[in-house]
């Protein structure tokens, strides 16, 4: 996005979050961000169903259009009366991938009778064949658990991802009003952005809001952006197939969608069609994360298959039988008895049985299980993977190591998560480092028996006081070295080679001789120090005065210290 863009969004969200957190009152924010997130998506669809019927009106007027609708023989009210039952066909809507609404699902419904219904109204409103229904509404929330009802009837991809519980809501109807009234100023029309840019973006966007304001339970379903965008920049999902087994909210698939943006605008090819060649697979076990992920691929118009319900990975695999090309993940960190009704002997255990006390393993195997033979998995790790010898986990690493799976390890900063400071790491894995043309058009060298080590733990800033983040250009350039490493070609202007306290290209013989420890920090070195002239033996000498200086200060201070107990009454 161009700065203008970036300006536009950023004072939108602030203006937004600052609203919507004044209608919290006692709602906690795990309650609060389905009421907010639910109506953004109610918003969106009905935003886009608007935005369609006006291009059906200026179809039906073009007389160059096959839609068009000559006004010879028709009066002028026959023509408008023509008109409004055209614009009610579900077909129209369809073609365009845009979801139908009912009349009570629509926005302007819910704006327009939010005051009516605060003391229990009969609201009437078109039914299916167009029958009018008369219902009872007893309260804003009631009017909104309808038109998601309304809007799940008529769409049967949404059948049971809609969060229909804003009448059990504690929350004051006068402020739930407000709420609607608050998320109807999100502009759909911009000169540059689209509806889905800009509700997408603010969905998102509220979505790390609320991780920060949960803590803990925020990561359940929030991955910090940058982190997302740095393993997609690096696994480049182009085409195929891309799994979650672990997806949250879906941000790896939302990232993913805007890396095929660019990189068909790069290539100069419709973003559309290519978005068409990816299929989309996740799985997530918390029922309204799930229903979150849902709504947030309904959003962005993308096809998915999230399995026919929230489930365990490990006991209730949505997925059996797939074979994905990519595959990453952000799973809990060092997750504990994992393997409650796990077979002792199930397939996926491939390179040893992991640890009940510890899922790091078991979800990197239950991904390669599920990895094509040419595909690539990235999965993000606490960075205890990457040297515990614990119960069975050295042994795994290692013959992960000795079969050639392990592609790339990142060392990430601290700090970069809301709700954890557990350092952690990123695993790169693929079945197959020979020569060969990747899914997304590049020529890959031979990297067998190759690992590459990347320390990026000092790239980043501090954004606030407790939470660091990447920029755009630190991303930019781990992917680059990444990619200029399997190719052998510069990329971007990159080209390979080993950086001193930053990057090492180490063989399976080198990694062997660590124990098949996989910390970069023990591959990579450190950084060379410019050398700045002086003699060792003088700046010993200026280092020992100086040391010596803040002792004797130490000492007056310690006395001074003595000399006020003393006269208080005590000694030490």
């Amino acid at each position: 996005m161009n700065e203008q863009e970036q300006r536009f969004l950023k004072e939108l969200e602030s203006k937004l979050w600052t609203a919507a957190d004044k209608l919290r009152a006692s709602l906690d924010a795990s309650q609060y961000k389905h009421a907010v997130l639910g109506l953004i998506f109610v918003k969106y669809v009905s935003d886009a169903f608007s935005l369609r019927q006006q291009e059906l009106k200026q179809e039906f007027a073009d007389p160059e259009h096959e839609y068009y609708l000559d006004p010879e023989g028709f009066t002028p009210q026959e023509l408008e009366q023509e008109i409004a039952l055209e614009l009610e066909q579900r077909d129209y809507y369809k073609e365009k991938n845009v979801f139908w609404l009912p009349t009570e699902s629509r926005w302007q419904f819910l704006q327009d009778n939010g005051p009516l219904v605060i003391g229990g109204a009969e609201l009437e409103f078109d039914g299916p064949n167009q029958q009018k229904i008369t219902k009872k509404i007893t309260s804003v929330g009631h009017l909104i658990d309808n038109a998601l009802e309304g809007i799940e009837r008529d769409n049967q991809k949404l059948k049971g991802v809609l969060n229909k519980h804003y009448a059990a809501l504690k929350i004051d109807q006068a402020k739930l009003n407000e709420l609607i009234n608050l998320i109807a100023t999100i502009p759909f029309h911009h000169k540059s952005l689209n509806s889905k840019d800009i509700l997408g973006h603010i969905y998102e966007y509220f979505l790390g809001q609320f991780a920060l304001a949960e803590g803990k339970k925020g990561g359940q379903f929030y991955t910090p952006a940058s982190i997302v965008s740095l393993i997609v920049e690096m696994i480049e999902p182009f085409e195929g197939r891309v799994y979650d087994p672990a997806m949250g909210s879906g941000g790896f698939f939302v990232q993913s969608e805007k890396f095929i943006e660019r990189r068909a605008h790069q290539k100069d090819i419709d973003p559309l069609t290519q978005k068409q060649r990816i299929s989309i697979y996740g799985q997530e076990y918390n029922y309204t994360t799930w229903q979150l992920a849902a709504m947030n691929m309904a959003i962005r118009g993308l096809d998915y298959d999230f399995g026919k319900e929230p489930a365990s990975t490990y006991t209730n695999d949505q997925h059996p039988d797939l074979r994905a090309d990519f595959i990453m993940a952000n799973p809990p960190f060092n997750m504990k008895e994992w393997n409650t009704g796990v077979d002792d002997n199930d397939p996926r255990w491939l390179y040893g049985k992991p640890p009940s006390g510890n899922a790091n393993f078991a979800w990197m195997q239950h991904m390669l299980y599920h990895l094509a033979p040419d595909g690539s998995q990235a999965l993000l790790l606490a960075n205890g993977s990457m040297s515990s010898t614990t119960n069975n986990e050295g042994d795994i690493r290692a013959t992960l190591v000795e079969q050639d799976l392990v592609e790339c390890m990142v060392a990430l900063p601290g700090q970069l998560f809301t709700n954890t400071q557990i350092p952690a790491c990123i695993w790169f894995l693929t079945k197959n480092k020979k020569a060969r043309t990747d899914k997304s058009g590049r020529k890959l060298r031979d990297r067998t028996g190759e690992v590459l080590f990347i320390d990026a733990r000092n790239l980043g800033y501090m954004k606030d006081r407790v939470l660091r983040d990447f920029t755009p250009d630190d991303i930019q350039k781990v992917a680059d070295l990444y990619h200029a490493w399997k190719t052998g070609e510069a990329v971007n202007g990159v080209t390979y080679e080993d950086q001193a306290g930053f990057c090492k290209s180490a063989t399976l013989a080198e990694i062997k001789k660590h124990d098949c420890v996989l910390t970069p920090g023990r591959y990579v070195g450190a950084a060379e120090e410019e050398d700045d002239g002086v003699p060792f033996a003088e700046k010993m000498a200026t280092l020992t005065a100086k040391l010596s200086e803040q002792f004797a200060e130490s000492a007056k201070l310690e006395a001074q210290i003595k000399k006020n107990l003393k006269g208080l009454g005590y000694e030490l």
